[in-house]
């Protein structure tokens, strides 16, 4: 449902998608997994025909995202980052005005509107204005208004991104339920670990590259050990520890000093019988994406966030401080 061969994007002199390749099944669900600033969504708008790329090549639902960018569109449906609902419109005007611009059968819209609608729970809120619902009750209206025109594939870019735990338990109930009622594919990105697990395959992205890509639970079976983070008043010489003693690697991350052994639970005793260096807290998890995140990036994504926004910060400062000579 989409080849994507060697597709690149150059901003000036950033490199914002770095020759990614990858497939996606129809009726796949397809996860890009990474911090903000890793890609995602400059990715998603070249597929989506909303950015042209630098050199490469994209299909989506068999045609050419440069050379046949009417009939993407007619094929894809797309939930924004930003909400681009018109407030001041009900929920059934904004989906009314959706199937307008799409060229839905206006026999078909009623029936169309009403099976979206109810899918995502809202069909008795349908003469209410947007402005009234909440964060949770919108992304779920941008999902609906997304699927009017039957598309083949569903793009959803940080479909829960802003949203509490529990409003976003609610959408991935939706996101299941749409699959199970419509032949869709469905693209994805995220940077919730937890969201992840829901998607047949991902593809882990960083500093615009896809640095891994298979399904959850085949790349957390790569990692094949045990997480362990330990609390110390001195990481680096724990980290110089466990090197000596141990012959394990570690780094630091989120403060605290992170490793992988086999048998965590078991490790645990002798770290605290032979490590040097004196330890405040210990914890011990079975292989998760964060892990599988951490292997092939050297970093969490949390942190890997906050080097991103650094980097940006920088930059923004160095153009202000051009400007300002």
């Amino acid at each position: 449902m989409i080849e994507v061969d060697h597709l690149r994007k150059n901003f000036n002199d950033v490199e914002a998608v770095r020759g990614v390749s990858f497939e996606v099944a129809p009726g796949e669900v397809f996860g890009f997994l990474g911090p903000n600033g890793a890609g995602k969504t400059t990715t998603i708008n070249m597929l989506c025909t909303l950015a042209k790329p630098t050199s490469g090549r994209a299909l989506v639902a068999g045609h050419d995202v440069v050379k046949e960018r009417d009939a993407v569109r007619r094929n894809i449906g797309l939930v924004f980052q930003d909400p681009t609902l018109d407030g001041y419109l009900t929920a059934e005007q904004n989906l009314r005005l959706h199937a307008e611009l799409y060229g839905v059968a206006a026999a078909l819209v009623p029936g169309r509107m009403r099976q979206m609608l109810e899918m995502v729970g809202l069909w008795e809120r349908r003469d209410s204005a947007v402005m009234t619902f909440s964060g949770g009750m919108r992304r779920r209206l941008e999902i609906a208004r997304g699927l009017m025109h039957s598309p083949r594939v569903l793009f959803l870019d940080e479909p829960t991104i802003g949203l509490d735990p529990q409003t976003r338990s609610s959408i991935w109930s939706y996101i299941r339920t749409l699959r199970e009622t419509e032949e869709i594919t469905i693209f994805m990105t995220t940077h919730y670990m937890d969201e992840a697990e829901y998607c047949d395959r991902i593809a882990i992205m960083d500093q615009g590259e896809i640095v891994a890509l298979d399904s959850p639970q085949t790349l957390k079976a790569s990692v094949g050990a045990d997480r362990v983070r330990i609390e110390t008043d001195d990481n680096e010489a724990a980290i110089q520890a466990l090197r000596e003693h141990f012959g394990v690697e570690a780094r630091v991350a989120e403060g605290a000093v992170m490793f992988a052994v086999p048998g965590g639970e078991e490790f645990v005793p002798r770290l605290f019988a032979d490590l040097d260096v004196p330890i405040r807290a210990v914890s011990v998890a079975r292989p998760s994406l964060d892990d599988v995140f951490m292997k092939y990036t050297g970093t969490t994504i949390r942190d890997a966030e906050q080097s991103s926004a650094q980097a940006r910060n920088r930059v923004a400062m160095q153009m202000f401080a051009g400007g300002r000579r």
